[in-house]
C-alpha cells in the first residue's frame, strides 16, 4: 500500500478529495476509530453555528469548481435557496456537520470504520523505510507513507487530571452524557472556561434547566469576563495562505510573539452574538428575580474532589486571595485542546507516534521538526518514511492549523502535492 491515512475527520476527508481531484495515482486506505462518519457530534447544540465563512469548506478555496463544496451539497439536497433565504451570517453547526458526513460518504470504499490504531512505528523492508501501524486488535498494516489526522486531544487542567469520575466531562462528551448526569432536584452544574464553547454550554445548560426549581449554572473563568473575538479583517488575514509561509519562515521567537498578538482571533474568546445572547439572558433573569446563571470571575480552580454527594471544587479568587468550596452535580470542561509541545511536554507528538519520536528531529525549542509540507523531519543520523501531520502543526504553520476549516483544503493540497512527488515513478534516459 502507498498511503495510510489515520483518522477520517475533516482534515483527511479534504485530503481524500484533493487526491481524487489531482489524480494522484496511489493506493490508499483511511482508518477511523469511530463506527461511521461524523463531526463534533457532542457539540451539536440547537442554534449553534460554525465560526468560519461557509465557503471555506473542504474544497472550495482550493478548487471552486469542486463537486465537494458546501454549496454543492446544498444544491444536491435541494436546500440551496432555503439556505440563501434564511440569511444566517454563518451556517448552523448541525447543517455543516451533515455536509461533512455527506462528503465522507463519497469515499466509503476507502475507509475502514471502527478501526483504531494503537501505535505507529517504522520498519525497513528490502532497503525501504515503511510505516507500520499496529491496530487495537493486534493486526498490522504497512504502507510507504502515512498521513496522521487524529484531531487534538482535550486539554485537562491540572486540578482535574487525577479525577476519574463520570460527573466530570470535557466538552467533547457533552451531548452524549449530560442528559444522564443532571439530576432533577436543585441541580448545580459548573462550566469551566471562558471560550466560545463555555458560553454556548452555559446557554444550553440554562435552557435545559429553566423549568427545574433551584437549578444553577456556574461559569467559572480566570478572567474578568468574556473577551470578544478579534474579528478585524486585518487581523483575520492570518487565515490567508500567504500567512502560512510568513509564519513558517519566522524565527521561533517571532512565532511566539505572533501567537501572543493574534491569540484572540481563535482562543479564550467568543463571538459577539453568543456573548450578547448570554448577557441578555442574565439580564432578563435578574428582571424576573431569578438567577440560574452565576458568573464566577477571576477564579482559579485549585482542586477537584469527587464525593458521593457531588463534585467539590476548591476555588481561589485571584485578586482578593479568598478561597471557597462549592459542590456541583456535574462539571463540564470547556478548556480547549492540546497543541504539540516541546519534548517532555504533554504532547510532543500524538500518542500513537511514540514509537517514532526518537527518530524525529527537534527544533531549537525542542518541538518536533516539521517541514513546510507538514512532513516530519528525521533526526540527524535517522531516516523516516514520509509521515505527515494533517491538522496538528499550529506551532510551525500558524493559526490556520488551529482546528479551523479556514485553510483546510489548502493544507490538503500541499500534502497531496507532496505525496504526488513521493510516488512519481523514477524514469531513466533511453539506453541507460
Amino acid at each position: 500500500m502507498d498511503v495510510l491515512g489515520i483518522g477520517f475527520g475533516p482534515a483527511n476527508i479534504a485530503l481524500a478529495i484533493a487526491l481524487e481531484e489531482f489524480g494522484v495515482d496511489v493506493s490508499s486506505v483511511f482508518l477511523e476509530r469511530r463506527g461511521g462518519p461524523g463531526w463534533q457530534a457532542a457539540m451539536m447544540l440547537n442554534g449553534s453555528d460554525i465560526q468560519h465563512n461557509a465557503v471555506r469548506d473542504l474544497a472550495l478555496p482550493r478548487n471552486p469548481r469542486s463537486r465537494y463544496t458546501f454549496l454543492n451539497y446544498l444544491f444536491e439536497h435541494e436546500r440551496l435557496f432555503e439556505y440563501l433565504n434564511v440569511g444566517l451570517p454563518f451556517p448552523l453547526r448541525k447543517e455543516y456537520a451533515r455536509y461533512v458526513v455527506w462528503a465522507a460518504e463519497q469515499f466509503g470504499g476507502a475507509v475502514r470504520y471502527g478501526t483504531e490504531v494503537a501505535a505507529l512505528s517504522t520498519v525497513t523492508d528490502a532497503g525501504r523505510d515503511l510505516v507500520e501501524a499496529t491496530l487495537a486488535d493486534g493486526s498490522v498494516i504497512r504502507a510507504r507513507a502515512a498521513v496522521i489526522a487524529p484531531g487534538r486531544p482535550p486539554r485537562i487542567p491540572p486540578a482535574f487530571r487525577e479525577v476519574d469520575d463520570p460527573r466530570v466531562l470535557h466538552l467533547t462528551e457533552y451531548l452524549n452524557r449530560i442528559g444522564d448526569l443532571v439530576p432533577g432536584e436543585r441541580p448545580r452544574v459548573a462550566v469551566v472556561g471562558g471560550s466560545q464553547s463555555a458560553v454556548e454550554l452555559t446557554i444550553d445548560l440554562d435552557r435545559r434547566l429553566q423549568h427545574v426549581p433551584g437549578a444553577e449554572v456556574h461559569n467559572i473563568m480566570r478572567g474578568f469576563g468574556y473577551r470578544q473575538k478579534d474579528l478585524s479583517p486585518f487581523t483575520n488575514e492570518v487565515f490567508y495562505p500567504g500567512f502560512i509561509d510568513y509564519y513558517y519562515d519566522s524565527s521561533e521567537q517571532s512565532r511566539r510573539e505572533l501567537d501572543r498578538e493574534l491569540r484572540y482571533t481563535n482562543y479564550s474568546a467568543a463571538d459577539s452574538d453568543v456573548i450578547q445572547a448570554l448577557y441578555t439572558t442574565m439580564y432578563e433573569q435578574g428582571l424576573d428575580g431569578e438567577g440560574r446563571i452565576k458568573l464566577v470571575r477571576n477564579t482559579e480552580i485549585e482542586s477537584c474532589t469527587a464525593a458521593p454527594e457531588g463534585i467539590v471544587l476548591r476555588q481561589r479568587e485571584v485578586h482578593r486571595d479568598t478561597v471557597s468550596e462549592t459542590r456541583f452535580d456535574a462539571v463540564v470542561l470547556a478548556t480547549g485542546f492540546l497543541d504539540l509541545t516541546p519534548d517532555g511536554g504533554e504532547q510532543f507528538l500524538p500518542a500513537m507516534l511514540a514509537g517514532v519520536a526518537a527518530k524525529v528531529g527537534r527544533t531549537a525549542s525542542g518541538h518536533a521538526a516539521v517541514g513546510r509540507a507538514y512532513d516530519l523531519g528525521a533526526a540527524t543520523g535517522a531516516t523516516l518514511p514520509p509521515i505527515y501531520l494533517n491538522g496538528l502543526c499550529e506551532t510551525t504553520h500558524g493559526l490556520g492549523d488551529a482546528g479551523s476549516f479556514s485553510l483546510l483544503s489548502l493544507r490538503a493540497a500541499t500534502i497531496a502535492e507532496s505525496l504526488a512527488k513521493v510516488f512519481t515513478p523514477i524514469t531513466t534516459a533511453a539506453g541507460a
